[in-house]
């Protein structure tokens, strides 16, 4: 019996640069998402989410790919538009000089008395499938204490979900770097 030839999902990638982030990679046309998860249908209080990716050696990780999803102000799932979901967003890191990505949304509601969370799936180069995690706002400290994911997570790990709030330009920025390993590992989910 002849051997077979491996498939994709048997070779470490990226694969998704094509289709998925576009302009980090320099093709002439742009993603079906980006950054930009709102548009002016969408209630709630606008923010920006940055962060940077990490490997375990403390250097930014420059193709990694970072999808966001969320509720809307009220707690509630959307799926609206064109085609395009509404409070999803992709970004590749290498999109931007600085290697970040950044989000323009909007501060979530709590979701059946859970805190208030943003989803983040990260897939990148030496990953053969993608890791999940979450962002928690810190401010939310009565939702946050009484949250059964995050009160799953050992308290000394906590603090790599949880983001503080800054204003920049009077817009309120929440900063989430992703580590991949090391002794800063964020944590992951397996879903």
């Amino acid at each position: 019996m002849p051997r077979l030839p491996q498939t994709p999902s048997q070779t470490v990638g990226p694969y998704f640069a094509y289709g998925l982030t576009s302009q980090q990679y320099g093709y002439p046309f742009p993603s079906l998402n980006d950054g930009m998860m709102i548009d002016d249908s969408i209630e709630g209080e606008r923010i920006t989410i940055r962060g940077r990716v990490f490997d375990g050696l403390e250097e930014s990780i420059p193709d990694a790919m970072i999808e966001l999803w969320q509720a809307d102000a009220r707690g509630q799932y959307l799926q609206t538009g064109l085609g395009r979901q509404l409070l999803f967003g992709r970004q590749g890191t290498g999109s931007l000089e600085s290697r970040e990505f950044v989000f323009q949304t909007i501060k979530p509601g709590s979701s059946a008395g859970q805190a208030p969370v943003i989803h983040v799936s990260v897939f990148m180069r030496g990953q053969l499938s993608h890791s999940y995690t979450r962002i928690y706002f810190a401010e939310e400290v009565a939702l946050n204490s009484r949250d059964e994911v995050l009160l799953s997570v050992p308290p000394e790990r906590r603090s790599t979900l949880l983001v503080g709030r800054s204003v920049i330009h009077g817009m309120p920025v929440y900063h989430f770097d992703i580590h991949m390993q090391g002794e800063k590992e964020t944590v992951f989910f397996d879903v």
